[in-house]
């Protein structure tokens, strides 16, 4: 039990504890991942950078959309687990990589927001038809032994965030931004180092940093969720580092970025507006603001 922790953060443990029981059972094969990132770039096998152009474009997607953050997370888990079990050829990346993505987007959002297979298919500008992304979902559920859900970094940050925000006064709650703190995941996620991070270290992590460059809230709470999570101090100090590493870089204008503004160019403008508020006025939820002409 986190003692320091107030009575109404308590109360969220019995979630935080239900994840770290399972986040092992559903994560990336760390040797497969390892040959990922030791593969050459010759054009016949997968590599680091492929499959990091891969997550962008699902990032892409996510945003054009507005889908959860949580629908891209277990996105790039469903990816890295099968791509970490398989010799995937780089032709058939992006089969795979959107096929993760609709998995995901079914399984978290609702109903009534998942788009068709076809537009997904011509927003992201692939020869492939239907009936092959159908086949493939079908050999990723086998490969994930139809365990789609998964214990992911993203629903780490959440309940990290929440066992914070409820153990501050009510006067430094607006210290931590957790759309900024999302928006860092995002960005770990598009590089496959982070895939072999454990979901609860990569999450501390991102939140320690956060608070550490705010200087407005004490670390304690964040050792006493290290504890309680049972993160080696060591190994939560070498992932920080790395994140703070993977953040600067991404900051810099060197980084390419998800660009949903390509999206609209594989449409024309009226149809991309279309397709957003077709699935948002469904929603009953508020369009996407347009970025740029």
């Amino acid at each position: 039990m986190i003692e320091v922790l107030t009575t109404a953060a308590q109360k969220l443990l019995p979630q935080l504890n239900a994840l770290l029981e399972v986040e092992s059972r559903c994560q990336p094969k760390l040797c497969g991942l390892r040959l990922i990132e030791s593969a050459h770039d010759n054009g016949l096998r997968m590599t680091a950078r492929l499959r990091d152009f891969e997550v962008k474009d699902l990032l892409s997607l996510t945003q054009f959309f507005g889908f959860d953050t949580e629908t891209f997370s277990l996105a790039v888990n469903l990816l890295d687990r099968f791509l970490s079990k398989l010799k995937v050829q780089p032709k058939h990346l992006g089969c795979v990589g959107l096929s993760c993505f609709y998995l995901a987007v079914k399984s978290v959002e609702e109903e009534r927001n998942v788009p068709l297979a076809s537009d997904l298919i011509r927003l992201s500008q692939y020869r492939f038809t239907v009936s092959d992304l159908m086949r493939m979902e079908k050999i990723v559920l086998e490969k994930v032994c139809g365990k789609v859900r998964a214990a992911t970094a993203f629903q780490f940050l959440q309940l990290y965030y929440s066992l914070i925000q409820e153990n501050l006064p009510s006067e430094r709650r607006n210290c931590l931004n957790f759309e900024r703190l999302a928006a860092q995941l995002k960005a770990c996620h598009c590089r496959i180092v982070f895939s072999k991070a454990k979901p609860s270290v990569l999450a501390l992590s991102i939140i320690a940093l956060e608070i550490q460059a705010q200087k407005c809230i004490r670390l304690t709470a964040v050792e006493c969720l290290q504890k309680h999570s049972k993160i080696n101090g060591r190994d939560l100090t070498i992932w920080q580092e790395l994140v703070s590493k993977c953040l600067t870089e991404y900051s810099s204008n060197k980084c390419s970025k998800p660009n949903v503004q390509k999206l609209k160019w594989i449409v024309s403008g009226r149809t991309a507006r279309q397709l957003k508020h077709s699935y948002y006025r469904i929603a009953h939820l508020p369009t996407i603001p347009e970025t740029g002409p």
